[in-house]
């Protein structure tokens, strides 16, 4: 009789303010063991706010996007993204989403709606984003973070989609989560 696949013991290797690193000793589905890297990550939220725009013919069709243009160490540059952070203890998504999309952009949305939860790079970490689209967006005071540099950019939807084409946006994250915006728009009655 086999086993289940999964992990059979892990050991902590490291615990950093945001991810941490564990050596996990893995059954694979052929019934082989094997070691494999991983880092743990609390998982995080996105969102793409959609601005108002009241008496523009465009508003339902081709919204506003705010974007952010952001400084990315990673990256070794600046980067488009949607509104992102990594979820605090106890936290739900949808208050994540609400929580990031006030820090960074100071705008309170009256409604976010899930797109989708996916992996970000299962090869390596467990880590999840959960996207969302805000509407009814109130203007307020962002409340940054020490370490976030970033500008304000709104966008038609349709430049944010050309700039994914581009190669202008190449944030895994923000690029599936404008495009999901999109085809919710696109299917709305």
């Amino acid at each position: 009789m086999s086993q289940e696949p999964g992990k059979v013991s892990s050991t902590r290797a490291y615990t950093g303010r945001v991810i941490s690193l564990d050596v996990d000793e893995v059954r694979f589905p052929d019934g082989s063991v094997g070691k494999l890297e991983m880092i743990r990550h609390p998982g995080a939220s996105a969102v793409v706010p959609l601005l108002n725009e009241e008496g523009s013919d465009t508003s339902a069709s081709d919204p506003m996007v705010l974007l952010i243009r952001q400084y990315r160490y990673a990256a070794d540059g600046y980067l488009y993204e949607v509104p992102a952070g990594r979820l605090d203890p106890g936290e739900v998504p949808a208050q994540c989403a609400v929580r990031e999309l006030k820090e960074e952009t100071g705008y309170d949305a009256a409604d976010v709606e899930l797109l989708l939860t996916m992996f970000t790079t299962p090869g390596f970490t467990d880590e999840k984003i959960h996207l969302f689209v805000a509407t009814g967006l109130t203007a307020g005071e962002s409340r940054r973070e020490a370490d976030e540099f970033l500008e304000l950019k709104p966008v038609r939807l349709s430049k944010a989609l050309a700039m994914i084409d581009s190669g202008e946006i190449q944030d895994a994250k923000t690029a599936l989560a404008l495009l999901l915006t999109e085809r919710q728009l696109n299917q709305a009655p």
